[in-house]
């Protein structure tokens, strides 16, 4: 062994295994010469699963899915040069949506750099503001302190990744050659722990108010009869049980976001708000429901009826309570920033009100909050009546999808109209139903690849696309046939961009389909086919019923394609939001009627 090859072995050895100490126990890995030595080490360690992805784009998104659905942080490893760009779409999807990713990026050493050197780009801070921490690793040395310094960097990324804001953290390796490492010592694993179990331990703690502010939030949240509670895209274990008291505790209606996992569970949902984005709509409906105080967690809602009700509204106070020590308020209206954790955040304040023995749970404290009640209950059955009544509309896609799926299964959701009609059409549950969408830059881009990740623990898994979002990440296929992942994909195919069918550019005929429809002509069951998937295009409702049913005995890809009219899904969509607020007026001037 030479020392060269010694050095950077253990040099190697100790980062990846630092990772390991540090709960890291998945990397993704593109293949590549200059990222050797990290690819081949982590191939070596017990603990370390290796995901082979060839596409770094994908590969990024793969590693992203998976950390979403573990909730823990996942490594990823590129060579240097382009390879490294094409992380970039995922790492700022990854800041947006504070995912924990630890980005690994190989490098030329400093004398091969700004000197025409192949594969040579600019790496240092590639990814600016992207990423929360930057590091230029040393040159592998086996010295005690180079070793000590490379497990603290290890321990540090993971650490940063994790502290609120999570998000992604990247280590730049330059590496000279010899690039191939000596592996065959079983103590390579040792080096530089100094007889510890972990070299360092970076403790997690929680945001949360002082006890007196707590106390005085609570007697002035009693004395609040109109008040409302928005739960946006958050996705935290033991928030949607803790939120539904406090609402039940205050009176407050809670508005559920589909991705605040507040639509599923068994739990007393009688204030939880679904069908809020039809009704909202409607400016006589939306002005009698006005609340005098908005509680609101997690980001904004998919909806954009509930933003500009907040914005149409600039009186209401609105209190956002935030774990991340973000500023999350696109309304620009926020009367008051909470920077705590919301699980705890709820738990101690339905302690206190409890305590205090308040205003009686669970008991409306005025017209206007059953008002809340009735426009929902009113507006989800017209959603689920005539939703299932219209031919080759999506929503009676997403109608179906969720009357059948099984019970613990994860819905993975593409962005543009997909994630809308599962705002509209994805109503209540008793079944436990994770539903997931990359929502932080919204984009459509990598969305196979992260529902894909997501499968890796997350079946029964069904991933809901349209056209363009699928045949933007085609590359991302590739993982199933690789990994022989189980995953169902519905796809709509409405021929193009159906989201601009809402938009004011649909009013504008001359160049829409040109610049934004886009249609594309493509059939998908070519390149299905040589992933080694199943596709059915299918002809009647049940089919897709059915195969949705029976997505959990699903092996390897199986691919649905639902085929629809761009122009006239639009109509239907209007035409349901009319009915529905319509049935809403003529219930409350007459009292308790039927909905359809």
């Amino acid at each position: 062994m030479t020392s060269a090859s010694k050095a950077l072995s253990v040099y190697v050895a100790a980062f990846l295994d630092e990772l390991v100490r540090s709960n890291v126990k998945n990397i993704v890995v593109s293949p590549g010469s200059r990222s050797t030595p990290i690819a081949m080490v982590a191939a070596e360690h017990p603990d370390l699963h290796v995901w082979l992805n060839v596409d770094e784009r994908s590969a990024a998104f793969f590693a992203l899915g998976m950390a979403k659905a573990r909730r823990e942080p996942v490594a990823i490893v590129c060579t240097s040069g382009t390879a490294v760009a094409n992380y970039m779409p995922a790492v700022v999807e990854a800041k947006e949506s504070q995912v924990p990713l630890i980005v690994l990026t190989a490098d030329r050493p400093h004398e091969l750099r700004d000197i025409g050197a192949p594969q040579a780009i600019d790496q240092l801070n590639f990814f600016g503001k992207q990423v929360k921490w930057f590091v230029e690793m040393a040159i592998p040395e086996e010295s005690p302190e180079i070793l000590r310094y490379v497990r603290t960097v290890a321990a540090r990324a993971v650490s940063t990744s994790l502290s609120g804001p999570s998000g992604p953290v990247h280590l730049n390796f330059p590496f000279r050659e010899p690039l191939v490492p000596i592996i065959e010592d079983e103590h390579i694993w040792e080096s530089g722990l100094d007889h510890r179990t972990q070299f360092v331990k970076a403790a997690e703690s929680k945001l949360m108010m002082k006890d007196e502010e707590l106390e005085l939030l609570a007697s002035g949240l009693t004395r609040i009869e109109r008040g409302l509670i928005i739960c946006g895209p958050l996705d935290r274990p033991g928030f949607a049980e803790e939120v539904v008291a406090l609402g039940d505790k205050l009176s407050f209606p809670v508005i559920a976001d589909p991705l605040s996992q507040l639509r599923s569970g068994v739990y007393n949902k009688k204030l939880v708000i679904d069908s809020y984005d039809a009704f909202l709509r409607d400016e006589y409906i939306s002005q009698e429901l006005v609340p005098e105080v908005v509680i609101r967690f997690g980001a904004m809602p998919v909806s954009k009826a509930v933003l500009l009700f907040l914005k149409k509204n600039p009186q209401i106070k609105q209190i956002i309570i935030d774990g991340e020590g973000l500023w999350r308020d696109p309304t620009l209206l926020a009367s008051e920033v909470i920077h705590a954790d919301p699980v705890l955040f709820c738990r101690l304040l339905n302690k206190i009100l409890l305590e205090n023995k308040g205003r009686k749970t669970g008991e409306p404290t005025s017209n206007w909050l059953e008002s809340w009640i009735r426009a929902d209950r009113v507006a989800g059955e017209v959603l689920q009546h005539f939703g299932n009544e219209e031919q080759e509309f999506e929503g009676q896609v997403v109608l179906r999808i969720a009357e059948n799926l099984p019970d613990n299964a994860t819905l993975f959701v593409g962005n543009s109209m997909p994630i809308r009609d599962v705002d509209s059409f994805f109503l209540n549950t008793e079944r436990n139903i994770r539903i997931m969408a990359n929502r932080g830059a919204n984009g459509i881009d990598g969305t196979i690849s992260a529902a894909l990740g997501a499968s890796t623990v997350a079946e029964p898994l069904i991933l809901l696309v349209g056209d363009l979002t699928f045949y933007h990440d085609l590359n991302g296929l590739l993982a199933a046939k690789l990994h022989k992942l189980n995953a169902t994909i519905v796809i709509v195919n409405n021929e193009g961009g159906g989201i601009f069918s809402f938009l004011p550019q649909s009013e504008h005929p001359k160049n829409f389909e040109l610049l934004f429809g886009t249609p594309l002509g493509l059939d998908y069951s070519y390149v299905v086919k040589m992933y080694g998937g199943e596709f059915k295009r299918i002809d009647d409702w049940n089919e897709l019923s059915a195969a949705i049913k029976n997505s959990k005995d699903v092996e390897g890809l199986n691919v649905i394609e639902v085929r629809t009219d761009r122009s006239l899904n639009a109509e239907k969509h209007r035409k349901i939001w009319r009915i529905a607020n319509e049935t809403i007026k003529a219930n409350w001037e007459q009292g308790e009627g039927d909905a359809h």
